[in-house]
């Protein structure tokens, strides 16, 4: 059994690491300090140079088929580089990316849609989630109606990544009430901003926040369906189970980041005459913090690696979302616990990242609905328990 990386996936996580440091951490003083005034860390021209700045490093659609300009990449090697970008708190992310389900598009949508969303020319967002339909995504409301050509849409989608930016947004609708969501009764549009629906800002206890997206009669042509009637929640799944393994991926960076501040702290903050890190609470502290995450970083790479094996990654995604975000929660409360008042100050990132990773447990699937999926693949069958070990 060989846990090593090959040559490529160390030399490309390798130079992952030199842009996110040379590039990318040099920044995070200025973004800190705008955020303490209540402003965005880096606005969309800045993050735009940087990805432009990747690219000329190599870095450009690490998903992104070839045929798009883009590097099509291994999960493994997809998870590794997100790691590396988890490690600064600078809202940064590679171009050339788009919506995983963007690519059942037909030829035209591709031309409208597609190709400007990898280029950086246009902005998307996906919207599944409502008022009354959270994990239970099955219980969407929003309503699209038939009439000649057009199709009308009446309805609210809320917590939506992007959706204060995008120009445009995937929006998953019921067509056919009588068949219900998972029966084929929903459809996936593509639907301009100027076509008429709105966003308002939700504040949450994070930097920046989603959007409500408020939809009022408005006028889809037919040619925006995006795939086949019908296929709406289908592409939903499709679109929420690629963030399983990635997400995690993120959180990997974060407490490897932050871990390493602590143990720089405990080496040279003194109390009481001795170095912080000589008292046993502060060593245990740090040594739980090593074990949970690279029990974490194990289970991470086993989905990864499931997917690239073409197997079905949702057991190994669930149980690498479930452990991941929790591990990473710990290991930032502990870091704020070993920082003491200045943890809990502005100033370091680490409070940041406190109020960041809380949200790991909840979106993309929160932690019970993980808890769901992997007690049920056990129950019923579908899993063997200790997976390809059993």
């Amino acid at each position: 059994m060989d846990f090593s990386l090959s040559d490529e996936e160390r030399a490309v996580r390798d130079t992952a690491r030199q842009f996110i440091t040379r590039e990318v951490m040099p920044l995070e003083q200025e973004a800190l300090r705008r955020e303490r005034a209540h402003r965005p860390g880096l606005d969309r021209s800045e993050l735009r140079e940087l990805q432009l700045k990747a690219k000329k490093f190599g870095f450009w659609g690490l998903a992104t088929p070839e045929e798009y300009g883009g590097m099509d990449l291994p999960a493994v090697m997809q998870s590794l580089i997100w790691t590396e970008v988890g490690r600064s708190f600078v809202q940064f992310r590679f171009g050339g990316e788009a919506d995983n389900i963007l690519f059942h598009a037909n030829d035209e949508q591709k031309r409208e849609y597609l190709i400007p969303t990898i280029e950086g020319d246009r902005i998307s967002c996906f919207a599944i989630t409502e008022p009354g339909a959270g994990s239970d995504a099955a219980n969407i409301k929003l309503s699209a109606r038939r009439d000649g050509d057009d199709w009308v849409l009446n309805g609210e989608k809320t917590f939506i990544t992007n959706g204060n930016d995008a120009d445009f947004v995937i929006v998953v609708a019921v067509t056919d009430r009588e068949k219900g969501v998972r029966g084929g009764g929903t459809t996936a549009f593509l639907v301009d901003r100027d076509m008429g629906w709105r966003s308002e800002f939700i504040q949450t206890m994070g930097e920046g926040g989603p959007a409500s997206l408020i939809f009022e009669d408005v006028r889809v042509p037919h040619r925006n369906i995006l795939g086949e009637i019908g296929q709406g929640f289908e592409l939903g799944m499709k679109w929420i189970g690629k963030g399983r393994y990635l997400i995690p991926s993120i959180a990997l960076g974060i407490a490897a980041r932050a871990l390493g501040m602590a143990i720089d702290y405990a080496n040279t903050r003194e109390t009481f005459g001795r170095k912080i890190g000589e008292n046993q609470a502060i060593q245990w502290m740090i040594a739980d913090s090593e074990v949970e995450l690279e029990a974490a970083r194990w289970l991470i790479l086993k989905a990864a690696w499931t997917v690239d094996q073409g197997e079905d990654p949702r057991h190994a995604s669930s149980m690498a979302k479930l452990y991941g975000a929790n591990m990473v929660n710990n290991v930032v409360d502990r870091v704020m616990q070993i920082h003491g008042g200045m943890g809990y100050t502005r100033e370091l990132p680490i409070e940041r990242w406190y109020r960041q990773v809380r949200l790991m447990r909840i979106y993309e699937g929160t932690d019970e609905m993980q808890r769901l999926i992997i007690s049920r693949d056990l129950l019923r069958g579908y899993t063997k328990i200790g997976g390809h070990l059993a």
